[in-house]
């Protein structure tokens, strides 16, 4: 790695950055014309001390993943992003690896939803994106490392959760998401970070492996499966509609919460946005 030249243009990359561009609020008081670590870390999913050991190339060996949240944290180009990968040490990834890569057309979508809770995970259901709507209706994902960002482990492992499931429901749950990583790994026989997570998820998870081995595939969802009901700890139970689109050509899930309009449900969603997202701007 080029520690040196990979920190600098961190550095010239974080001072471009606009911060109203990434949702960033602006106070009267702000002096940094770019982002300041701390939002840029709290964007890329890492610690402000990471990033400031990375932009003083005291730390020396980014993952890839931690590159690709930088580069999507900081709003890259494609052409700035493959230079962000080569002064890494990595090459970035191809058409044959899972790819966590949210493009700009679809980051313009998400930008049009910043007050709707929305999560975006990768084809491993490895999370890739959580807007700061979805941490306020579900609980903050910032601090998440690891397997902790895999949906199919939290499931398995019983994590921290607000969705409200019957046992069955969560078991039916479980094995979709499993037979649908099974196709991931089809699709992708030569990522061996994936090989790598399914290997994590075998040792930590014993159900995994005989969902994994279950050779009748999980039912479709019923039309019911799209609604959730989440229980938030300040304002109670909420039930909501849970559509999950497909970025087809990037192998993405966004999984998107909404309520009825006008309904006591929107009410309550409304009320636990106000409550998570509240700052006091300077």
């Amino acid at each position: 790695m080029e520690s040196w030249e990979f920190g600098r243009m961190l550095r010239r990359w974080r001072d471009r950055a606009a911060p109203e561009s990434v949702g960033v609020p602006v106070g009267r008081r702000r002096r940094a014309s770019g982002l300041r670590r701390e939002e840029v870390a709290a964007l890329a999913g890492i610690s402000a001390d990471y990033l400031t050991r990375l932009e003083q190339g005291r730390a020396t060996a980014p993952s890839a993943q931690v590159v690709e949240a930088l580069a999507r944290a900081l709003r890259l180009s494609d052409t700035e992003r493959g230079l962000l990968f080569q002064l890494a040490g990595h090459a970035a990834p191809g058409l044959d690896v899972v790819s966590s890569r949210i493009t700009p057309s679809v980051q313009r979508l998400l930008d049009r939803l910043s007050y709707t809770p929305v999560v975006v995970y990768d084809a491993s259901w490895m999370l890739v994106l959580a807007n700061a709507a979805y941490d306020a209706l579900m609980g903050a994902t910032t601090t998440w490392e690891g397997l902790e960002r895999n949906a199919v482990w939290r499931n398995l492992t019983g994590a921290a959760n607000r969705v409200v499931h019957s046992a069955s429901e969560q078991a039916e749950h479980e094995a979709r998401l499993v037979a649908d990583l099974r196709l991931t790994a089809s699709r992708y026989p030569a990522d061996r970070s994936l090989r790598r997570l399914i290997g994590e998820l075998g040792a930590a998870c014993p159900r995994f492996g005989a969902l994994w081995d279950f050779e009748v595939p999980p039912a479709p969802p019923d039309a019911t499966s799209k609604h959730k009901v989440v229980e938030h700890p300040a304002v109670g139970r909420i039930t909501l509609d849970c559509d999950t689109l497909f970025v087809a050509l990037d192998d993405l899930r966004i999984m998107i919460y909404t309520a009825e309009p006008g309904t006591e449900d929107a009410d309550r969603l409304a009320l636990a946005i106000v409550l998570g997202t509240q700052t006091l701007v300077d």
